[in-house]
Order: C-alpha cells, then structure tokens, then sequence
C-alpha cells in the first residue's frame, strides 16, 4: 500500500492555490517580414495562403497558372524564408486597378504586416504611374487606415463583369468598395468616386 501526500488529496480548487504560476514566456526572437515583389519560386506558397483563405470564404480562389502568369504583380511577406502574407495588383483598365488577395496568415495577424503589404503595393503603384487603385473588402477599417476611402461598388463595373460573376456570393455581397487616388489633383489628395 502506497500513501498519498497532502498535496494530493486537496481538492482541484485549493490544490490550484498550491500552484505558483509558471513565468510568461521571454520572447528572445521576433521575426522581422520582409516584403518584396514575388517570383516564380513564390508561386506555391502564395496558392497556399490565398487558398486556405478561399476556403473560409474571404478570398476568390486563385490557380497556380493564373498566380504565375501575374508574378510580377504579386508581393509576398515572409519570415525566415516562409510566406506569410501576399497581395496582388490586378489592372482592368490603365487608369484603374484592384488590390487583391490580401491575405496574412493567421499565426503572424496584428503585427503589421497587411500594412505592409499595401503600402509596397502603393510605392509600386506610383512608380507605374497608376492613378487609382480600388478594393472590394469586409476589411473597411484596415483599408481606411491605409489611405483609402469609401465609395460605390458602381463605379467599378470592369470588377462585377471580371470576377464577382463567379463569386458565390453575386447576389448578396458583403462587400464595401473603397478607393485611393495617388494623383494630385489641383492640389488636392483623393478621388471623389
């Protein structure tokens, strides 16, 4: 016969008080994003991320022949050679152009890394010389601080034509058009859409 100490015979809740809490772990690495324009190499790991999005319904779907023959209007986020976020330009006219699949994975969310991602986006977008981008999103307050503005989905009917013909949710969108205009107009920022 074996004998029980007296811590183990309390019951759960004083046995808990008997408990020091264990120290919060010291973070002794933090992964600093880099972000840069994609390449060929990039395409699987970005299929990955914008899919896994897709799966839970806050992407369109995108196959790995329609990332590749885009690469040069992807940027990717990515920590010690993993990636971790992505976002694309898409041109439909060569005054207007979509930000889209904006994805960061989930372990690396709130830390500023979409931020990021968009502001490469609009560095890359002015040495393009594009006048406006535009973004369908549920993602409002993100896209606002950014520099964005609300605005009408009408204004963009290349988009509907394009892509919201295939999405499942065609005929009850949740989705709110913002725009940002990166053209200085008689002194003035913004494009009144």
């Amino acid at each position: 016969m074996f004998e029980l100490d007296q811590a183990a015979t309390l019951p759960v809740s004083n046995y808990a008080s008997h408990l020091t809490p264990a120290p919060a772990p010291i973070p002794t690495y933090s992964p600093t994003p880099s972000v840069r324009l994609a390449t060929p190499t990039d395409v699987p790991g970005i299929v990955l991320l914008v899919n896994e999005f897709a799966r839970r319904g806050d992407l369109l779907p995108r196959s790995p022949q329609a990332i590749a023959q885009g690469i040069g209007n992807w940027f990717i986020a990515e920590i010690d050679g993993v990636i971790v976020g992505c976002v694309s330009l898409l041109r439909y006219t060569s005054g207007l152009v979509e930000v889209r699949s904006l994805a960061v994975s989930d372990s690396v969310q709130g830390q500023g890394i979409g931020k990021k991602l968009v502001q490469a986006l609009i560095a890359e977008a002015r040495q393009r010389q594009i006048p406006t981008l535009f973004a369908l999103t549920r993602a409002v307050p993100f896209f606002l601080a950014c520099g964005f503005t609300l605005t009408d989905k009408s204004h963009f009917p290349e988009k509907v034509w394009h892509d919201c013909q295939q999405c499942p949710l065609v005929n009850n969108c949740d989705e709110t058009a913002v725009v940002l205009s990166l053209v200085e107009r008689h002194g003035e920022h913004g494009l009144n859409l």
